[in-house]
């Protein structure tokens, strides 16, 4: 493409769309008209002159909400099986992964879309999960005013009969953490299970 020709079509494709389209970087190439062989050879000058190609420079960056619920729901993961220690981890992770994580994930983006983009670098993930018989695996919580957002608990039940299972769920600041949000539920056995591991 002649060099008069090619920049008169950047100018209007540039004016006709008010900018918001670039020119295809092939416009921009002065070796277009160059023979194939010449961009495909092995020595490192050639590649060096190699043009890029317009899908080589789109930003592939997740937005903001979605890298927050793949970091929060990675670090829930990492906090439940801290909690469930070894002997518990052992029997219930398949079940939990598959059954339990993607309802955190769940509620996670839920919270999520209560804030802005711009809130969430506020918001933060308690870093010890509770031990003992406690039913805490971890909050979300608002960074400067220290305040919970959410919180994600599992309790050990025993209905008559039954043997024993682990009911988790979670509470929001919205009634003051007084409702439980059902998760979902994995069943034991009907030997007591053994205490959360501690940290």
């Amino acid at each position: 493409m002649k060099s008069a020709l090619r920049k008169s079509l950047i100018v209007l494709v540039s004016i006709l769309t008010f900018g918001t389209v670039t020119p295809s970087h092939a416009l921009w190439s002065e070796n277009d008209e160059a023979p194939k062989a010449q961009h495909r050879g092995n020595s490192s000058n050639e590649t060096a002159h190699k043009p890029i190609i317009e899908s080589e420079l789109q930003v592939t960056e997740k937005p903001q909400k979605e890298q927050f619920i793949e970091m929060m729901t990675d670090e829930a993961e990492r906090q439940a099986l801290i909690k469930f220690g070894p002997k518990i981890s052992n029997v219930i992770k398949d079940e939990f992964q598959e059954i339990i994580l993607p309802n955190i994930e769940a509620a996670i983006e839920m919270t999520a879309a209560q804030f802005p983009d711009d809130e969430l670098v506020n918001l933060a993930i308690t870093e010890t999960p509770g031990g003992g018989v406690s039913e805490k695996i971890f909050n979300i919580f608002h960074a400067e005013t220290k305040q919970d957002v959410i919180r994600f608990h599992v309790r050990r039940d025993k209905p008559p009969l039954e043997g024993y299972r682990f009911n988790f769920h979670y509470h929001t600041y919205h009634d003051q953490f007084q409702t439980h949000y059902a998760i979902g539920t994995i069943q034991w056995n009907k030997n007591t299970p053994p205490n959360w591991q501690t940290v």
